[in-house]
């Protein structure tokens, strides 16, 4: 049986990344269900079923792309792209900070998916 070989850590940093994004995302759907009324019952509960789909989505393609599922690759890519523009959305006023942390975060993990090693890797297992 051979062994796969480890992932560079470019792409181990952006499905670590891509990880604890999932994992804030989930917190979220927990924190919308938690908050439910009935005024806004039927917004609560898509809001909540997004939040988890996405979430879950999110922590099974971290979790695939370092175990040889390069098909992970465009999802968190896409993901990555989805939070710059909240980023955008958040800048300025009391929101700043946030906007720059996400911003940062989906850099910083864009940059690990399209690295060469990364890209090297993915490449290989297919």
């Amino acid at each position: 049986m051979t062994q796969r070989p480890a992932s560079p850590a470019p792409l181990v940093t952006s499905a670590s990344l891509a990880a604890v994004e999932g994992v804030v995302i989930l917190l979220l759907a927990a924190l919308e269900i938690a908050s439910l009324t009935g005024g806004r019952l039927t917004m609560g509960l898509t809001t909540t079923l997004f939040f988890a789909a996405y979430g879950g989505l999110l922590l099974v393609c971290a979790w695939a792309i370092t175990h040889g599922g390069a098909w992970a690759r465009g999802p968190i890519l896409l993901a990555q792209l989805i939070q710059l523009g909240l980023a955008w959305n958040l800048r300025g006023g009391e929101t700043t900070l946030v906007a720059v942390v996400i911003g940062i975060v989906a850099l910083v993990a864009i940059a690990g998916i399209v690295h060469p090693q990364s890209v090297e890797a993915l490449e290989s297992q297919r």
